[in-house]
This record gives C-alpha cells, sequence and structure tokens, in this order.
C-alpha cells in the first residue's frame, strides 16, 4: 500500500475538504482526489462520504484513520532520528493569527526567522477571523479565545492593551471630550456586530453604544487606517495605534480594555523540532515586545 496515499488521506480526513488537504500537502485539489480514489480502490470501499460542505469519513475511514496516524507518528520518530533531521529546521510551518497581531507584530519577526533557517517555509495566516487548529488551517493559532476542547496544548501568549483613539485633525474639529456623556454625537468607527469573530472584540459596548458610525469593518487594519484619516473615534489596540504620531487617546483615565492572547498547536506535532522551535520563538518574539502590546499607562 502506498504511504503517500495514505498521507493524503490523513490530511482531508483533517481538513474535510480537497481544497484544504491540497493547501497543506502543496499540490493541486485534483491530485488530492486521485490519491483517495487509488487508496479507496485498493481498500475495497469507500473511505469518505461526499457532501455539500465537504468530505466526511465513512465507517471504513474512521476505522482506518488511528491506523495510519500510528504510521505517522512511528514515520516522525524515524524523521527526527535521522542524521539530515540534526542539520537544521525544515518544512512548513502555517500560523494562524488575528489580522492585527499577525501583521503588525508577528510578520516582521516571522521573515527574520526564516531568513535564518532557508529550509523552513512560515506561512503567516493573519486574518479578521477564526483560524480553526481543529480542521487544520494552521499548525499553530494564536487566538483571543483559549480553546475550549480538543487534543492541543495550550499557553497564555500575552495580555494586551486596547484605548479609544482620534486624529488630531479629528479632535480640533469637534467638541471636546471630557467624560462618557461627551461621546454622544460623536462619530465612531468599529466591527460588523453581525460579523464578529470573537466575543472578545465587543468592547465597544462596555464603555459606549454609538449613535452613528462613519465606518463599520471586519478589518481592524481598515479602522486604524479611518480613524487615522480624522472620520471617527474608535477603539485600537495600543500595538497599532501608538506607533501613528497622528492619532490621540481618548479618555485615557477611563477607555481600557485588555484582552488576552492564546497560543496552540495540536498535541501530536508540538514534539516536532520545526514546530517547537516556532512556538519557542513565538513566545520569545512577544516577551520581547511586552511593552509594546501593554504600554506603560495602561491602567489609565
Amino acid at each position: 500500500m502506498d504511504w503517500d496515499n495514505l498521507r493524503f488521506f490523513l490530511e482531508l480526513s483533517r481538513t474535510g475538504t480537497l481544497v484544504g488537504a491540497a493547501r497543506r500537502l502543496a499540490v493541486d485539489h485534483t491530485t488530492v482526489a486521485r490519491r483517495i480514489q487509488a487508496l479507496e480502490k485498493q481498500v475495497g470501499g469507500a473511505l469518505f462520504s461526499r457532501e455539500a460542505d465537504g468530505h466526511r469519513l465513512t465507517e471504513a475511514g474512521r476505522r482506518l484513520q488511528p491506523q495510519v496516524e500510528a504510521m505517522e507518528a512511528a514515520f516522525h520518530t524515524v524523521e527526527r532520528s535521522a542524521p539530515a533531521s540534526q542539520e537544521g529546521l525544515s518544512g512548513l510551518v502555517r500560523i494562524g493569527a488575528t489580522e492585527g497581531f499577525g501583521t503588525v507584530v508577528l510578520a516582521p519577526q516571522l521573515a527574520l526567522f526564516a531568513q535564518a533557517h532557508p529550509k523552513l517555509v512560515i506561512d503567516l495566516l493573519a486574518m479578521p477571523r477564526l483560524v480553526h487548529l481543529s480542521r487544520r488551517e494552521a499548525d499553530i493559532v494564536i487566538s483571543l479565545e483559549r480553546p475550549a476542547r480538543g487534543p492541543v496544548v495550550v499557553a497564555k501568549l500575552s495580555d494586551y492593551v486596547l484605548r479609544l483613539y482620534a486624529s488630531k485633525a479629528y479632535l480640533s474639529k469637534h467638541a471636546p471630550i471630557r467624560n462618557r456623556d461627551d461621546l454622544r454625537g460623536h462619530t465612531f468607527i468599529s466591527y460588523v456586530d453581525d460579523l464578529l469573530f470573537s466575543k472578545e472584540l465587543q468592547y465597544l459596548d462596555e464603555l459606549y453604544k454609538p449613535d452613528s458610525f462613519a465606518l463599520r469593518s471586519t478589518s481592524i487594519l481598515a479602522q486604524h487606517q479611518a480613524t487615522a484619516a480624522g472620520a471617527g473615534i474608535a477603539v485600537l489596540p495600543a500595538f497599532i495605534a501608538e506607533r501613528d504620531k497622528s492619532l490621540r487617546r481618548v479618555l485615557p483615565a477611563e477607555a481600557n480594555f485588555t484582552r488576552t492572547f492564546w497560543i496552540s498547536v495540536p498535541a501530536e506535532t508540538r514534539h516536532l523540532a520545526r514546530m517547537k522551535a516556532v512556538w519557542d520563538f513565538l513566545r520569545a518574539t512577544v516577551e520581547a515586545q511586552r511593552d509594546v502590546l501593554l504600554p506603560p499607562g495602561s491602567e489609565g
């Protein structure tokens, strides 16, 4: 039986879609389909049921999966003990993170890390939505909420602070804001409520329910740009806004919000050299930028 076919079987069982498995394996989705068909011919039965939202394991597929996972674990054991594995980090590590944190904090440092390890490929999924570890969309995920369950290794990465900001231009053209009541009549920039990907993003409700919005966006980077353009007031992460000299804090004694980043990785891959190295690097990177995530004055 062809091990490669079994490897394709595992990725499809984990991602649930041909496209997802193909992305993980760096091949075309038709190659995945062809490999699965070859394996099903070898075992003499269907391993997946084709449904509208993807591929689901049949009973035969569910019986096969733990056996193939055991083979995979044995393969990784051999791989780690091989002399070539000591020559440096190699392979693909896909990291899922929130858009702003991934773009502003992680991207520059990860690029340097990848340069130092030329055989290592880093994919950074910096997205304004949840990146699902359970669907194998990424190897390591940094999220706003601690994963509630599953065979994963989870650690607190860092707290970070958000504040209320407006541009100097906006503040010069509008009535002064000395307390929460003064927010009435001002224009805000925020998220699209029904597209929030985490309840942790509902911080504006803790401060004030706006009367009007200049812009609502799923993108925190878009919100920052709109705020810098003078379109309104917004709650922004300090690690983004404090870099922008055109912005000023609004109600600094009251408008402070603290949230937490969590880092997680599947327990079955945590021991791999490349995963451990990237995990440790991410934690070290965040520790080195603690003052950026929690700048002085976070308590108002």
